[in-house]
């Protein structure tokens, strides 16, 4: 009998087809920083079409109105009649008189390569998809095929996590996936290794767009090689990769902005530091706490994130979970994959230490309630001056200072922080089911208990409570200690084009200068008589000084002069060090306990 398969698989193909977007992008006037954005939307059953442009990005949580680079917006039918279109809001572009098909043309204008916009000149093409490509979202479920019409004479390639069709066209299953896939088109360099997982084979793939050379990506791909490593030892394996592969996307040139931004099977990573200049030390940081983001938050998701909103802000309460927590492994990873030495790793905590623990924010909100604030926070923009010394304290640094104490805290119970996040990878990671904060409660309380987990809930997540840092950190022999000479002004102040001081920040509440009533933007043109120090940094100027002197400051403000007491106090800031560096010694638990928490060999 003869068989109907082959008829059937064409016909299934004929029917996938039909239900295809496809567009194309180029980039003739890279020069000025344009592309030129077509898209087809064939098999359409509704009378009008609304296509629109992005508001937000995955991994972003504040919005960004990405539809004012948009200009030239053109759209016909399959027969090429030019077909009307409406402006209901700024965002989207409605179509009318259709034939079942629609062709949409644009130009894109992209002029900042980071994580969150896009980039074309002609050194690359940088694309954030949200930033680029215009969507319509009654048709998100359709397969998409992309063609970057790349730029031969100027020997680019392409590189993403979307699967090849063949030359330079790539699909995407769905809308979501589409927009999650950033894409780097340039004369970069490729370097891959194969990782054992699971009895199969993942591929990491390292990306560098950079004017160095190619022993430098050789040195710097040697320790991503071990970040990747010793993030995979934290939860015993690695994510079950999309078609097997994770790539970073780097680029590391002087027109890009510095940033990060994690995906399901890929990240970018843009720095104006060369692996030269700086970057060599300077960048891995970023690759460290990105890669962690492929198990926590991009498969261990938190529910208010689900599904991801292209058309409002999103808020999540569990950013210092998320975010905190991936920052808290960030530099502890480099430390374990020996790229950074534990007196390095111990003295870096010192100043995110300080920025949580002195903020008088502590009052005004506790973790969940500075995760919700990410929308006016997350590379947002306003013209409106805000008091964020005062009442924010960034989700990362909160919740990576926390990380910390519950890392510690479990180690005190013969546990450890890795193994809590084994067990909400097995739980909600690898099942990819999203999660809630009181989710998190109930999988700490399953690993330590009910007492511990509501401890640390109730204190610490729920209220603004501060542990005791010298306990946890004295049981690693950690010394955390204050300079009681050192005297404190409480604000920033910088030199202005005349020769004098001006306060560039809030003061924060509490402080010698907030209390004397100064404030930012105001001058400061003499103290106690003798002009004020030109010449030298004002801090330098103030460590001089000792705690109780008077400064007598004059100062301009609105254009008046005006003046105030000042009286210098004790600063409030801490120092975290190794003991041996106090000239004492540990005691054989406290350095048992260290070199397992930093997975150090023993001396």
């Amino acid at each position: 009998m003869k068989s109907v398969f082959p008829f059937l698989l064409f016909t299934t193909i004929s029917i996938l087809s039909a239900q295809t977007n496809s567009y194309e992008i180029s980039f003739d006037n890279a020069v000025h920083h344009e592309a030129v954005v077509k898209g087809t939307f064939p098999n359409l059953k509704m009378d009008t079409v609304s296509f629109r442009m992005s508001r937000s990005s995955p991994g972003r949580y504040a919005l960004h109105e990405f539809a004012k680079n948009v200009y030239d917006f053109k759209a016909t039918d399959s027969k090429g009649k030019v077909l009307e279109v409406l402006r209901p809001d700024p965002y989207q572009w409605q179509i009318i008189g259709h034939d079942g098909s629609v062709s949409i043309s644009y130009t894109l204008f992209a002029n900042r390569g980071g994580g969150t916009y896009s980039q074309v000149d002609e050194t690359h093409a940088h694309l954030n998809i949200p930033a680029t490509f215009m969507y319509a979202p009654t048709l998100s479920d359709r397969k998409i095929q992309v063609d970057f019409k790349v730029r031969k004479d100027l020997n680019w390639k392409v590189a993403t996590q979307l699967p090849l069709v063949s030359g330079t066209t790539y699909s995407a299953p769905n809308l979501y996936y589409f927009m999650d896939s950033p894409t780097e088109i340039s004369n970069h360099s490729v370097r891959e290794f194969e990782v054992e997982n699971n009895g199969r084979k993942q591929k990491i793939r390292f990306v560098l767009h950079h004017n160095g050379t190619e022993e430098e990506l050789d040195a710097y791909f040697e320790n991503v090689k071990k970040v990747v490593l010793a993030e995979k030892e934290v939860y015993g394996e690695l994510p079950e990769f999309d078609y097997g592969t994770y790539t970073f996307l780097a680029c590391y040139i002087p027109n890009a902005s510095g940033d990060g931004m994690e995906h399901r099977n890929s990240t970018i990573l843009t720095s104006t530091r060369s692996l030269a200049n700086g970057g060599m030390e300077g960048n891995i940081g970023t690759v460290s706490h990105e890669f962690f983001h492929a198990w926590n938050v991009e498969r261990i998701r938190p529910k208010s994130l689900e599904p991801f909103n292209f058309e409002e802000a999103n808020m999540s309460g569990a950013l210092w979970f998320a975010e905190g927590f991936t920052s808290y492994y960030t530099n502890l990873i480099l430390c374990r994959a020996g790229i950074i030495t534990p007196e390095k790793y111990i003295e870096g905590i010192s100043g995110t230490f300080n920025y949580v623990w002195n903020s008088p924010a502590l009052q005004y909100f506790n973790p969940i309630e500075m995760s919700y604030q990410a929308p006016f926070v997350d590379a947002a923009t306003s013209v409106d001056p805000v008091n964020r010394e005062n009442t924010f304290i960034s989700y990362y640094s909160y919740g990576s200072v926390l990380g910390l104490a519950l890392d510690l805290s479990l180690r005190k119970e013969k546990l450890n922080l890795d193994d809590f996040m084994k067990l909400v990878w097995e739980q909600y990671g690898k099942t990819e089911k999203s999660y809630t904060i009181k989710n998190l409660q109930q999988a700490l309380a399953e690993y330590a208990g009910n007492d511990f987990a509501d401890t640390f809930f109730n204190k610490y997540i729920y209220k603004s409570e501060m542990p005791d840092y010298s306990a946890l950190l004295n049981s690693v022999g950690v010394i955390l200690k204050q300079d009681m000479e050192a005297p404190y002004f409480g604000v920033a102040v910088s030199l202005d084009g005349d020769g004098h001081g001006e306060i560039r920040s809030n003061p924060k509440m509490g402080t010698p200068a907030y209390i004397s009533e100064l404030d930012k933007g105001d001058v400061i043109t003499d103290i106690n008589g003798n002009g004020f120090p030109d010449g030298q940094q004002f801090s330098a100027y103030i460590e001089k000084l000792k705690i109780g002197d008077t400064l007598k400051i004059t100062f301009e403000r609105f254009g008046f002069e005006k003046q105030t007491t000042l009286v210098l106090e004790s600063n409030p800031d801490y120092s975290l060090f190794l003991a041996e560096k106090e000239g004492l010694k540990p005691s054989k638990k406290q350095l048992r306990s260290r070199q397992e928490w930093l997975k150090t060999k023993k001396k």
